[in-house]
């Protein structure tokens, strides 16, 4: 095993576990700021993903696609939470697991209605269809770009949360929602600002991997299952805890896929490598979270209040 095929699988799951990141940072807030249990927030990725195909198949332009699937998710997000989601808040987590994953199922039969049961291309930027050579190894520049993307988006949200002044706001009314208005904030109003950046967020996941994965309905369920192992790995609330959960989970992921069958084809007859080491890779995430939750029941870097 040289080492050119081990930064390139660095490479790939460092590239699954930042978008893993984006999907997973606005699901830690809403579940660790609002006490809200969203199994709808995987369709949120599914809507970005299909406007983001619309409008670049429509403009020809990947970046108005993008653009635009932000802020459409961002829209539908907030909308979202201020009709329906916000009345779950008080309830029971099974109330709202009920109530979001009636939401889910909705959404998918919305989808399919409007773009139909096909699913969409989303064109790769012309620019960054081709690989970029670093050193010896051959990388597609379009991977490196989500590479990028996410860091930047990573140090953003960080910043708006530790350092700004709706972060202040937020971690107050997280806090103690009743002193907050008694101080003047409009905590609906910040809940719903952040109900609609973790939608956003969800668009740029969808965005960035349309080009890769195939843009179709039920696609945001699969990857919503690896957010909530992220988010339980990383601690519930802490962005940072999601940021090294969604790291771990996706380095775990891709080198299990890789390394596992190559190592159990030196001991095992072909075809029986072939069948297990796909098995047992799908769960070493969940092996990983185990691992985890029994070292530390909190998560790797819990929120404090």
């Amino acid at each position: 095993m040289d080492a050119i095929l081990l930064v390139e699988q660095a490479l790939n799951g460092l590239q699954f576990g930042l978008m893993l990141f984006l999907l997973a940072a606005g699901l830690t807030l809403v579940f660790g700021i609002m006490d809200m249990i969203n199994l709808a927030h995987g369709s949120l990725y599914m809507v970005g993903a299909y406007l983001a195909a619309t409008v670049a198949t429509a403009t020809g332009s990947f970046l108005v696609g993008a653009a635009a699937a932000v802020v459409g998710t961002a829209v539908v997000g907030m909308l979202l939470e201020v009709t329906l989601l916000r009345r779950l808040y008080k309830r029971d987590h099974l109330h709202q697991v009920l109530a979001t994953f009636g939401l889910l199922l909705m959404a998918n039969e919305a989808v399919r209605m409007i773009w139909g049961p096909e699913a969409l291309s989303l064109p790769m930027p012309e620019a960054l269809a081709g690989p970029v050579e670093i050193g010896g190894l051959v990388y597609p520049a379009f991977r490196l770009m989500i590479i990028a993307v996410g860091i930047v988006v990573a140090v953003l949200l960080y910043v708006l949360v530790a350092h700004t002044r709706l972060g202040m706001l937020v971690r107050a009314g997280a806090s103690n929602r009743e002193m907050a208005r008694a101080m003047g904030v409009r905590v609906s109003t910040v809940f719903t600002l952040v109900f609609g950046i973790g939608a956003a967020l969800c668009a740029v996941a969808g965005a960035m991997l349309g080009p890769l994965l195939a843009v179709q309905v039920g696609m945001g369920e699969s990857i919503l299952i690896l957010a909530f192992v992220v988010i339980v790995i990383g601690g519930i609330g802490s962005v940072r805890g999601a940021f090294v959960g969604a790291v771990l989970v996706g380095m775990v992921d891709t080198f299990g896929r890789t390394l596992l069958p190559m190592s159990l084809r030196a001991v095992l007859p072909p075809q029986i490598a072939g069948n297990l080491g796909p098995a047992l890779a799908s769960i070493l995430i969940y092996v990983l979270m185990a691992g985890v939750l029994f070292w530390r029941p909190q998560g790797l870097f819990p929120a404090r209040g």
